[in-house]
């Protein structure tokens, strides 16, 4: 006979059985039979976090360093509002997250009992899908479905609430199987046809480019190297989202950079002016389009998502494809083979791509020679790490630009940033994560001096843990997307942006027992930067930059791809007389 087993074991099994290793949690009252649950086993390492927004934001570095799904358990009440940014951070960016939350017990439900709150009410719009367990029985099943969830299809959060009476009651295992659910069967094969008339499409044009996202690296590694095969067979040029940095070699020559707000000049311009946009695991978000009338105004377009509210979403396509993007982009590849397409000649296309290169986008004035440029610190850290294949989380702003545009990136799964909902604070937690899912990996997470004090706590999650995460803060005494969108849109007027009474990072390190480094001088970078990686342990670099220093290129809000401006000059119209022409 089958032996019955409280809800909380059945949780921690049930976890266990599908894999887990590592939960980020913070208790409470509401989930205490669930952590008695785990301090009596050793399968499952729990990370204690300092806040539960801290968790989500772990579980979610956790989640896209290792490809496996972060798992989250907080308390009721307070303990599941504070999750609830990450929660909707996972959900914009496509991660993989499943989250436990206490409840009060059943019976008080609805009572405004103490830290009472409808956490699938208010849940409900921003997670994949959410569930409220009243029956231990269910558990087991609605875990595994919730797993199923998480990780199929478009990947994102799943919530699990579950009451604290449900958790001491006892119930039957039922046995292991495959998890599923009963109607939610993503597609993931591509129709043929499609794929055959995409083929065409792609070999007939003269002007094209793929435009990916960040489901090239939700797909897997396989995706990545399928696209790097697709773009050699093509010879058509590449360009990113800020989600996708990593599917595509930065040192490739097909590679333009990241596209949209702050993306290059040439990613931007290429796009204006293609005539066939083949978008692979993107979304054409705001960030992306721009004004959206102008927005490759003379394309045709295919858009892959295996997200069919996607499609059509934003932009109408010609082609839609509803399918796994990496099977997709692999029936391309045999599809354009088996039709024996020649690779085209874009030789004329790629002249007039170098022409928009030899605008030279991301270069920056250095007037002061004690100054440090932002840019120079991200180009002068990525100098020094590149052997070394990094993973880089950052926080949000325009050190997080920076880094995307100087920060170069080979391989998927080594740039963890927050995109969708562009959420201060996430850096250092995601980088605890990405450290707890590859121990021996170099983590740094790339910050500001104001979004780093959204979790400062967290310092003392790596120190506790022996985390030897490295933090480097791009000092300049502002809010510096906030000071320059105020600079640029109300006049410099710059209402609430300087950050006033910072505290000394160097100090607050080494009171968390971290070891922290001050950089100064631009002749101070090298070293700095040298001594942060020599130490073997957490480092925290209070790295002082230009105060009033602009990041550029930008689409200012509203405008269109053709109106950049590039270190405060506006380049609208500067384009060649055959641009012109199409427009």
């Amino acid at each position: 006979m089958t032996t019955e087993k409280s809800g909380a074991d059945i949780l921690i099994e049930t976890l266990s059985d599908l894999g887990v290793e590592v939960v980020f949690g913070y208790p409470g009252g509401a989930v205490l039979p669930i952590y008695d649950a785990i301090f009596k086993q050793d399968r499952i390492k729990h990370i204690l976090v300092r806040h539960e927004q801290a968790a989500t934001h772990a579980a979610e570095g956790y989640a896209r360093a290792t490809g496996k799904p972060g798992v989250v358990l907080v308390t009721s009440g307070p303990g599941a509002t504070n999750a609830v940014t990450g929660i909707t951070d996972a959900l914009m960016d496509s991660i993989p997250m499943v989250v436990i939350t206490g409840q009060v017990p059943t019976a008080l439900i609805g009572t405004d009992a103490f830290q009472e709150a409808d956490t699938v009410g208010i849940t409900r719009h921003c997670s994949k899908h959410n569930y409220l367990v009243k029956d231990p029985a269910r558990l087991e099943p609605t875990i595994r479905e919730a797993f199923y969830i998480a990780t199929s299809g478009r990947p994102g959060p799943v919530v699990i609430d579950i009451p604290k009476d449900v958790q001491v009651a006892t119930a039957r295992r039922g046995e292991n199987g495959p998890i599923s659910h009963k109607t939610y069967r993503p597609q993931t094969e591509p129709d043929a046809t499609s794929i055959e008339k995409a083929v065409d499409m792609l070999a007939a044009a003269e002007r094209p480019i793929f435009y990916t996202g960040g489901g090239i690296i939700n797909s897997g590694p396989e995706a990545a190297r399928l696209l790097r095969k697709l773009a050699d067979v093509t010879g058509a040029p590449v360009t990113s989202t800020l989600m996708g940095l990593g599917a595509f070699p930065a040192s490739d020559d097909k590679w333009l950079g990241m596209l949209g707000m702050h993306g290059t000049y040439e990613a931007n311009l290429a796009m204006n002016q293609a005539d066939l946009i083949i978008a692979l695991g993107a979304r054409f978000d705001d960030r992306v389009t721009g004004r959206l009338d102008a927005f490759a105004p003379n394309s045709a377009k295919i858009h892959v998502d295996i997200d069919r509210s996607s499609i059509n979403k934003n932009v109408r396509v010609d082609l839609p494809i509803v399918a796994d993007v990496g099977r997709a982009i692999q029936a391309m590849i045999d599809a354009y083979e088996r039709r024996q397409h020649p690779r085209p000649d874009l030789s004329e296309w790629w002249s007039r791509i170098n022409g928009w290169r030899q605008v030279g986008c991301l270069e920056f004035q250095e007037s002061d020679p004690k100054v440090i440029m932002p840019q120079r610190a991200i180009r002068a850290l990525w100098e020094a790490t590149r052997d070394k294949a990094p993973i880089i989380t950052t926080e949000v702003g325009q050190h997080q630009m920076w880094a995307a545009q100087h920060f170069h990136f080979e391989d998927p799964n080594k740039w963890l940033t927050s995109g969708g909902l562009g959420t201060m604070g996430y850096g250092l937690p995601a980088a605890i994560g990405a450290q707890m899912g590859n121990p021996d990996a170099l983590v740094i997470d790339i910050a500001g001096e104001a979004s780093i004090q959204m979790n400062i706590q967290e310092l003392a999650t790596a120190t506790q843990y022996r985390l030897p995460v490295k933090i480097f803060i791009l000092n300049n005494e502002y809010m510096g997307m906030v000071r320059q969108w105020q600079e640029l849109t109300y006049q410099s007027r710059y209402s609430e942006s300087y950050s006033d009474a910072l505290p000394d990072f160097v100090k607050l390190g080494e009171a968390y027992g971290w070891k922290g480094i001050r950089i100064e001088t631009r002749d101070q970078l090298d070293a700095g930067i040298a001594e942060m990686l020599a130490y073997d342990g957490p480092v925290i670099v209070d790295c002082r930059v230009a105060k009033l220093a602009n990041c550029f290129p930008m689409i200012p809000s509203g405008a269109a791809h053709t109106e950049m401006l590039l270190q405060s000059a506006e380049v609208s119209g500067e384009m060649d007389d055959e641009a012109k022409a199409l427009v």
